[in-house]
C-alpha cells in the first residue's frame, strides 16, 4: 500500500480500527476490514461477516505483537505490517476454523503466529534479493540497512515463537518444522539446482517449501484449534499447500503479465533481478527456435531497458508462459480435488472459489 501511514506508536491506523485505508476503495462493501487483506473470492453473508470480524481480531493482535517500548524497534517491526498485505495465511486459518469452533481463542493466536512468521521471512527475503520496494513502500533494508532488516525479521520470529509456546508442544513442533522447510527452501533457491536435478522440479519444490509449507500450517492450525476432525485437518493441510504453491506461481506470472505493477512491484522485476521463475525456466529448457532470442535474454539479469522491454514482450506472448499457466491450473485443480472430503456448504464453496481466484487474479 503506497504511502501507508502509521498512527499511534507506529501501528497502522487501519490495523486498529478495521477501516479501509485512506485513499483506497474497498472490494469488501461491508467496510469491516482493510481492503488490503480481503480477497474477492470471499463469500457474502454470515460467513463473510464472520471472517471479517476474525480478521479484525487478528489485526489487533498483530498490532500488539509488533509493539515495543523502544520507538525505533516499534517502527521497524511494524514497517511491513503498516504496508498492508492480503493476510492470506490468517484468512485461510480463520476459514478452516469455520468447520469447527471458530471462536476458540487459540484460532486467532495461531493465525497471528503464521502472519508474523510470514512477515519475518519478507524482511529476510528483501535483504537476500536486495529489494528496494515491498508492498509499494520502501523495503526495510532500503529504508534503514540490511542489518536492521535481518534483526527485525529475527525479532518477529521470536515474537511468533513466544506466541506459539502458549499453544502447546505439538504446535511448537509444527511451527519448528515449518520454519525448517522455509529455511531449506531458501537455501535450495540460493544455491540452485544440483548436478542432474531438473531446474523446473527444483523450482516447484522450492515453492512448496518457501510458500506452500506456511500456508499449509495456517490451515492446519486453524482447523486443529477449532477442533476439526483429524482426517479433515489432513485434507485441509494438503489443500493449503497446493493452493499456496499456486498462489506463488500466480504472483510470478503477474510479474510478467501485469501492465501497471498491480502485484506491488514494477512489471518484470524478476527479469531485472535475474530471478528465474517458471516461464523463464521453461524457456531456458526449451529448444523452440521461436524462443531463441528469449532464451538469450533471460539467461542473465535483464538490466538494459531496451532488452528488458523486449524480454517482457517476448515472455508475454511465449509458449513458455502458456505452459507455466497450465502448471498453475494443475496446482489449483489438485487443491480443489482435496475438497471432496469437506462438507458441502459455504466453507467448501469459498475454498473452491479460492482455487479459481489464484488462476484468474490480477493483483
Amino acid at each position: 500500500m503506497t504511502g501507508a501511514r502509521a498512527a499511534v506508536d507506529g501501528i497502522p491506523s487501519e490495523g486498529r480500527s478495521g477501516g479501509v485505508p485512506s485513499g483506497r476503495s474497498s472490494g469488501w462493501h461491508r467496510g469491516s476490514a482493510p481492503a488490503s487483506i480481503i480477497g474477492p473470492w470471499l463469500p457474502e453473508g454470515k460467513l463473510g461477516t464472520a471472517l471479517a470480524e476474525g480478521l479484525a481480531r487478528v489485526e489487533a493482535d498483530l498490532a500488539a505483537a509488533v509493539g515495543s517500548e523502544h520507538p525505533f524497534v516499534r517502527e521497524a517491526a511494524g514497517h511491513l505490517m503498516a504496508a498492508g498485505g492480503k493476510r492470506f495465511r490468517p484468512m485461510l486459518a480463520l476459514l478452516a476454523a469455520q468447520l469447527g469452533d471458530p471462536h476458540a481463542p487459540e484460532v486467532t493466536q495461531a493465525a497471528v503466529v503464521c502472519e508474523l512468521t510470514h512477515l519475518a521471512t519478507l524482511y529476510h527475503d528483501d535483504v537476500m534479493d536486495e529489494a528496494a520496494v515491498r508492498r509499494g513502500a520502501p523495503s526495510a533494508n532500503s529504508r534503514w540497512t540490511n542489518s536492521v532488516a535481518i534483526l527485525t525479521g529475527d525479532l518477529l520470529f521470536a515474537r511468533a515463537s513466544d506466541l506459539v509456546a502458549d499453544l502447546g508442544p505439538d504446535a511448537v513442533r509444527i511451527q519448528a518444522r515449518t520454519f525448517e522447510r522455509l529455511v531449506t527452501g531458501q537455501i535450495r533457491e540460493t544455491v540452485g539446482p544440483q548436478a542432474g536435478e531438473d531446474p523446473v522440479d527444483h523450482h516447484l519444490a522450492v515453492l512448496a517449501d518457501k510458500t506452500g509449507s506456511l500456508v499449509a500450517t495456517s490451515a492446519r492450525f486453524g482447523a486443529s484449534f477449532a477442533g476439526v476432525d483429524e482426517a479433515l485437518v489432513t485434507a485441509l493441510t494438503a489443500f493449503a499447500e497446493e493452493v499456496g504453491v499456486a498462489f506463488q506461481l500466480s504472483d510470478d506470472l503477474l510479474d510478467i503479465v501485469s501492465q501497471g505493477g498491480a502485484s506491488g512491484k514494477a512489471p518484470g522485476t524478476d527479469l531485472r533481478e535475474g530471478i528465474a521463475t517458471l516461464p523463464a525456466l521453461y524457456a531456458l529448457a526449451g529448444h523452440d527456435p521461436a524462443e531463441a532470442r528469449l532464451r538469450e535474454l533471460v539467461a542473465a539479469p535483464v538490466t538494459d531497458e531496451d532488452d528488458h522491454g523486449e524480454a517482457l514482450a517476448l515472455l508475454r506472448s511465449s509458449a513458455s508462459l502458456a505452459r507455466a499457466t497450465g502448471v498453475l491450473r494443475e496446482y489449483a485443480d489438485r487443491a480443489r480435488a482435496r475438497l471432496d472430503v469437506v462438507p458441502a456448504g459455504d466453507v467448501r464453496e469459498a475454498l473452491s472459489a479460492l482455487c479459481d481466484y489464484v488462476v484468474t487474479r490480477t493483483s
